[in-house]
């Protein structure tokens, strides 16, 4: 039976953390199990053991009301250690974030063994999703979603991205613990990260140069997306500085999903492989320098617009530009050149090397 509480019980404290055979003591943010010992009006106590007598009182005592109803003498309790000992010699104790300390150890232990769960996804932004683990609230990042849910979408667009995650708003996603941090309230999950050890085992018979067979999977701004023709569940990104030699502004414009195609391994990492279309072609700028020479003339025909310039089509494979400070700015650069129309230009400089030529155009 408890019959009272002393000041003297922090003398005890003190020679119990002195003691090096009573091991380690309490700290702040520490998870302290106890038994219930005595209800006062301004303040609930427990016994913890070796560790002391544990308080909850103040605003604490207000927010565990729905956890001390109906408590008995002797009943265990798990309580968070707000101050390992108050000027009273008790330890003081929240138990309204005791389940929230307990979700987070739970964390931390699912992170350490790298172990598997399924989420249900809750909401959804142009970022990621939202969901639950333990209690807490959790994101699953677009770029740790599996290829299978990544959202394909042609222009980037922050609209069109969120209206994809939305479809996954009420699955279930199988995922791990990315990564966490109890102060920020941050738990970051991975869905990729269940599937690139089953990925990385498999990617291990496969070499850089080695040259495959895919099939394109989706096709993003950024490039395409490949699938191995001999493991579907490989898929590798083929981006857009790698669809072509010649400039790509559309990746479409020369990719489209389930074409057949072969592809050269530029690179494997961490599970991701990164794959090259043009490696595979002649590269058409190699001769330029002979078919194209400074201080001669050529006819050409816009192809597109840029904020520094206008891209001149010189045959099917070879782009020149024109730079538009030769017209003072882009609305007079878009007065005198129409897109789709044929000029007469006079190339001012080659760089194969750097896979340039340069226009004025015929006055």
């Amino acid at each position: 039976m408890f019959t009272g509480l002393k000041k003297t019980d922090s003398v005890l404290s003190q020679l119990m953390k002195s003691s090096p055979d009573l091991g380690v003591m309490l700290k702040e943010g520490d998870l302290a199990n106890g038994t219930f010992l005595k209800r006062t009006p301004r303040a609930v106590y427990f016994d913890l053991g070796r560790f002391g007598t544990g308080v909850v009182y103040g605003a604490e005592l207000l927010n565990a009301k729905e956890v001390l109803k109906g408590l008995k003498e002797g009943d265990p309790i798990s309580a968070k250690v707000v101050d390992a000992e108050n000027e009273d010699g008790y330890v003081e104790l929240s138990l309204a974030g005791a389940e929230k300390q307990r979700s987070w150890q739970k964390i931390k232990e699912l992170h350490e063994k790298g172990e598997e769960l399924r989420i249900k996804i809750s909401g959804a932004n142009s970022g990621g999703l939202m969901a639950e683990v333990e209690g807490l609230k959790a994101f699953l990042p677009v770029s740790q979603l599996a290829n299978e849910h990544y959202p394909r979408v042609d222009d980037g667009d922050k609209s069109k991205i969120l209206e994809e995650l939305k479809k996954l708003v009420g699955q279930e996603l199988a995922v791990k613990i990315l990564d966490f941090n109890l102060r920020n309230d941050k738990l970051i999950l991975s869905e990729r990260e269940t599937t690139v050890k089953n990925v990385k085992e498999k990617l291990e018979k496969y070499k850089v140069g080695e040259v495959i067979n895919g099939i394109i999977s989706g096709v993003a701004d950024f490039g395409a997306f490949l699938k191995f023709a001999d493991d579907p569940e490989i898929e590798g990104l083929v981006h857009i500085s790698e669809l072509d030699h010649r400039l790509i502004e559309n990746p479409k414009d020369v990719a489209k999903v389930n074409d057949v195609v072969q592809a050269k391994i530029l690179e494997i990492k961490d599970g991701r492989v990164t794959l090259s279309l043009k490696a595979l072609k002649a590269d058409p700028w190699e001769k330029a320098g002979e078919r194209y020479q400074a201080g001669t003339e050529i006819q050409g025909t816009v192809l597109r617009f840029n904020p520094f310039g206008a891209f001149v089509a010189l045959d099917p494979e070879i782009q020149g530009l024109i730079h538009v400070s030769e017209f003072g700015g882009v609305e007079e650069m878009k007065a005198k050149l129409k897109e789709g129309a044929t000029y007469t230009f006079h190339i001012e400089s080659v760089k194969p090397q750097e896979k340039r030529i340069t226009l004025k155009l015929k006055k």
